[in-house]
């Protein structure tokens, strides 16, 4: 199977992708509320910052100074555009594992299954084991 394009291997890991969604949900976030949110430390939660950074995924906005001083973080276009394209190629795979792509349930025979709809015998058994 192919990637799907789209597919961010930059954005894709768990905690990158959580701070980028939270991001994506609002225009500026600060700092604590991201810790907080995704329940991490401030150097974690720095180091996925970074790294993002340097992809020029997202800004950084140092406001204030001494004990008042405020980290902000946001999106910017290419990462909101990396994001969109990450989350489309993400629901490109699961709609390709859906129910059609699915192999056929076996039997502890190894046969298939008769469809139940297929045979008025079959309805009454998936009635009965309804009503149990």
């Amino acid at each position: 199977m192919s990637t799907p394009s789209g597919f961010d291997e930059l954005i894709h890991p768990a905690t990158r992708l959580s701070v980028v969604a939270l991001l994506a949900a609002t225009e500026w976030a600060d700092f604590p509320f991201l810790r907080d949110s995704l329940s991490l430390s401030d150097s974690a939660l720095s180091k996925q910052l970074h790294t993002l950074e340097e992809a020029e995924y997202l800004e950084i906005r140092k406001e204030g100074g001494g004990r008042k001083r405020r980290t902000k973080v946001r999106l910017t276009s290419r990462g909101r555009s990396a994001f969109e394209g990450h989350v489309a190629a993400l629901r490109a795979i699961v709609e390709g594992a859906g129910p059609a792509a699915a192999p056929a349930h076996r039997t502890e025979s190894g046969a298939s299954p008769e469809p139940a709809a297929a045979t008025g015998a079959g309805q009454q058994q998936q009635h009965a084991e309804a009503g149990r």
